[in-house]
């Protein structure tokens, strides 16, 4: 585990890979940034995201399927604008939910969400030019292939970072 001054000291640091993450013309609203960190015990990712679609439901938040595909473009068609993303990264071909692309889902909070976690799974050279992206709906973690995670609204391709001005 780390020690609150051992994420500090983490986050102070130039994240290796980042993803920006945009919404489908329907989901024009959802933006964010995903950081991929290097660490001696795996990738911490932090992903945060804006303008999720919030729906009023009375038993708690509505959450979204967060996975990484295999393709290396954010591009489709008019049915499925990100239909190129390709599958959930399965290079072992695992059943669902062992994908090395499969991550925890992101939790709705007024269109809004903050997620953190360390993956041991995959290398940053795996998934370097993959893409990372939302689903409409949460991952059930048990239907093949896909986890029934709904329509993809919002992709990023996972790059090198831009480096930051001193």
């Amino acid at each position: 585990m780390f020690t609150i001054a051992q994420l500090i000291f983490i986050l102070g640091q130039q994240p290796a890979a980042c993803a920006e993450l945009i919404g489908s013309m329907s989901n024009a609203s959802v933006m964010g940034m995903a950081h991929f960190y290097q660490t001696s015990k795996g990738i911490l990712l932090l992903v945060q995201v804006q303008g999720l679609p919030t729906e009023v439901q009375s038993c708690g938040p509505t959450f979204f399927g967060l996975h990484i595909h295999e393709g290396a473009t954010c591009t489709g068609t008019n049915a499925d604008p990100f239909a190129d993303v390709g599958s959930h990264y399965n290079p072992e071909r695992c059943a669902h939910p062992r994908h090395t692309g499969d991550l925890p889902p992101l939790i709705n909070s007024n269109g809004n969400a903050l997620m953190a976690v360390l993956v041991s799974s995959f290398s940053l050279a795996d998934i370097m030019g993959r893409t990372l992206v939302i689903h409409s709906g949460p991952d059930d973690f048990s239907t093949q292939p896909t986890g029934a995670s709904g329509e993809k609204i919002a992709c990023g391709q996972i790059l090198p970072c831009p480096m930051q001005n001193p």
